[in-house]
């Protein structure tokens, strides 16, 4: 894996995050600049981008979401997790997620919850190598109607 700097993502990297959500859902409308505004506001949410250079080459975002349960301890939720499809298979998908997790561990999150919608064991098995276990829960998920379903698996 080439060196890459990890940092957090600010409004002014939203134009190179959304090219590479493109890697993650190819086809997707950009946000208007009010939802960026909003998205980059709310407190408890952070996005982690990977840079090589000053490219961006892989991103996710973590939510530390308030709790009352386990003596108040909030949990961590990352989701978005992509790597530019130049960049795959060199480690910096893992850093990103490591990082989150770290962060995650930092603000005394419980636990860290991460979802996926592909059914490719490679994905799955990407996500068992950076620390998480799919055996132990079940994730269910309702769309609003009209909601885009994930694409199919490469």
């Amino acid at each position: 894996m080439s060196e890459v700097a990890i940092r957090d993502l600010g409004v002014g990297d939203v134009d190179a995050l959304i090219q590479l959500y493109q890697h993650l859902n190819a086809g997707d409308a950009p946000p208007r600049p009010e939802a960026v505004q909003r998205v980059f506001a709310y407190a408890g949410l952070r996005h982690f981008g990977a840079f090589d250079g000053n490219e961006l080459i892989a991103s996710c975002n973590l939510a530390a979401i308030p709790n009352l349960t386990r003596g108040g301890r909030s949990y961590g939720v990352i989701e978005n997790v992509v790597t530019h499809a130049d960049h795959r298979g060199q480690g910096h998908g893992q850093a990103v997620i490591r990082h989150a997790i770290e962060q995650a561990w930092a603000v005394d999150c419980y636990k860290v919850v991460l979802t996926t919608s592909r059914k490719d064991p490679a994905v799955w098995a990407f996500y068992e190598r950076c620390g998480f276990d799919g055996g132990d829960k079940r994730a269910f998920v309702i769309r609003r109607d009209g909601a885009p379903r994930p694409a199919a698996p490469r």
